[in-house]
């Protein structure tokens, strides 16, 4: 059975939607980051960045979410979760999913940990600030994007992997003073993706509550 190592609504939960919606059996295993278990010993001998998440399935260990979304999707390519190889629209989704995890969960790594970039506080609030503008327009890029086109995902007419991973950043922008769900084709399209029953059962597993978004 796969086991997804994971803390709630950290970066586990995209992958965690995709095993929802694929139907697949799955282990859930809690790394309680409250008791700094992502560097434990026993942690470190699978994901020796001491992040979350890590899969195991069979012999495979694999960290990084996004490889863990991409493998999900190709080991069930009947679920459609990833267009056919060689295609435009596969094009299409390795972009969107490298600039959601190389652009913009990159800036909002720096919006929650600017103290990693200086020893200064008072750089940290300025780290911190220009990091919050900068994921602003990332998400106004989003934005555009969904007001183009005609479908309602980010891939136009089908629901892909690219959407529960730009759900889990967009999430991760609920606290900011213009987050996502403000931006009017923004929010619509993460209101439909939390009406999907697989992402509901995924938040109500890791016991996620309002504001979900």
């Amino acid at each position: 059975m796969v086991k997804l190592y994971y803390y709630p609504g950290n970066a586990n939960l995209a992958p965690h939607m995709l095993l929802e919606e694929l139907g697949v059996p799955y282990e859930l295993v809690l790394v309680d980051r409250e008791q700094n278990a992502q560097r434990s010993p026993e942690y470190l001998k699978l994901n020796p960045n001491g992040r979350v998440p890590t899969l195991i399935d069979g012999d495979l260990v694999l960290y990084e979410a996004a490889a863990i979304c991409l493998h999900l999707a190709d080991r069930h390519p009947e679920a459609g979760l990833v267009p056919p190889f060689g295609t435009a629209e596969r094009a299409g989704f390795y972009k969107w999913l490298i600039y959601l995890t190389n652009t913009l969960q990159a800036e909002l790594l720096t919006y929650f940990y600017p103290e990693r970039l200086t020893d200064d506080d008072a750089a940290t609030a300025q780290v911190k600030s220009h990091a919050e503008a900068r994921v602003g327009t990332m998400l106004d890029l989003i934005e555009a994007e969904l007001a183009a086109h005609d479908g309602p995902y980010l891939l136009g007419a089908r629901y892909s992997a690219v959407d529960p991973y730009l759900l889990m950043l967009s999430r991760w922008t609920r606290m900011m003073q213009h987050p996502a769900r403000a931006r009017p084709h923004l929010g619509r399209y993460l209101e439909r993706l939390i009406a999907r029953p697989a992402i509901q059962r995924t938040f109500a597993a890791e016991g996620l509550l309002a504001p979900l978004f």
